[in-house]
This record gives C-alpha cells, structure tokens and sequence, in this order.
C-alpha cells in the first residue's frame, strides 16, 4: 500500500539506471554539493570491487540480509546475478531534516516508487551502449557480469523510462549532476 508524504516530510529522490551509467559518482557529487541531501548507504551480498571502499555498501552475507528482510529492514530489496541489493529503512536520527537520495536499480525504484508515490524518480542513462560497457569494464567487473548487465540494461530502459519522472543521459558528470540539482529544487519547491 502506498505511503503518502506526510508534511514535513523529507523528500524521497530515487536515482534509478542500468549498471554502468554512474549512478555512484553521480550521488556522491550530488551530495558534496548539496547539504541539505543524505545518502543512503545500499547493503549487498555481491564481493567487494577492487578499488571499492568499506562505505561504497553494507557488504554482508546471504544470512544477515536475509534476516533484515525478515524484520522488515529494507526499503526495497532484489536478488540479482546471484547476489542480493536492497535499501535499509533509514534511520530519522541519521536523516535529520535532510532529504533522502537512493541510488538503486529499477527493481527497487519501482518498489520504492509504489511504497512513496511522492518519489523523484530520476532515470539515468548512458550517452552509448558502448561507453556503458567501457564504463562497466573500467570498474573491474569480469567479462560475463559485463554481458549480463549489458542485456539487462536492453530490457530495463524501456520499464525506466516509462516510470521515471526524469531521465537524465550521463554524457557529462558536471553537467550531469546540475541537471539533479535541478530537479531536486524544483521537486523542493512544490
């Protein structure tokens, strides 16, 4: 059932896109320069990339994401190539009065979105398949992840583009990121 906002609220502003297209340098921009946003920190069973930081996710194991599921931890959660994804319930000690930034994939956008219809749901994508696969490849992630996030971006976009509230092409990170900021005032200002 959805929840709708209660005044005061802080605003849910979902950065939804297939793997590959930035989403993490994105958020991270976006709240350096924006403090009045708080990011959520995503947990995941997946192993930790090369280059990765402790704070990048909650790395955990199948047993303690599936008992937080059970309790009711998460905002949204998926499986996918094996591995779980999902978006712990904040935390309002942590909040504070600052506005909240998921960056998720679209199986948990949309949940999200069904949950807060009041959601920004920005859709990002990539200026070409090909710069998605430099990108992905640039990242460490092996040949057959590449693939399978590859055809899983083909079947994604058209579901994304038909329920976001903004699509931005992540051609230029500056740009990129004034394009969200934007947005995020105008969505304030409502």
């Amino acid at each position: 059932m959805a929840e709708p906002a209660s005044p005061g609220a802080p605003l849910i502003i979902v950065v939804s896109g297939p793997g590959g297209v930035g989403k993490g340098t994105i958020v991270d921009a976006l709240v350096r320069r924006d403090r009045g946003l708080w990011l959520s920190r995503s947990w995941t069973t997946r192993r930790q990339r090369p280059g990765e930081t402790d704070d990048d996710y909650r790395f955990t194991d199948a047993a303690e994401f599936e008992r937080h599921i059970e309790r009711g931890g998460f905002v949204e959660w998926t499986e996918f190539l094996g591995n779980y994804y999902g978006t712990p319930v904040p935390e309002p000690d942590a909040v504070g009065d600052r506005d909240v930034v998921l960056e998720i994939e679209l199986d948990g956008a949309c949940q999200v979105k069904k949950r807060h219809p009041d959601a920004v749901m920005i859709f990002v994508l990539p200026p070409s398949r090909a710069e998605q696969e430099r990108r992905l490849r640039g990242r460490g992630d092996p040949d057959d992840r590449v693939q399978a996030r590859l055809r899983k971006a083909e079947n994604e976009e058209p579901a994304g583009l038909a329920v976001a509230d903004h699509v931005v092409v992540n051609d230029d990170l500056y740009t990129t990121v004034d394009e969200l900021l934007a947005i995020i005032e105008s969505s304030r200002s409502r």
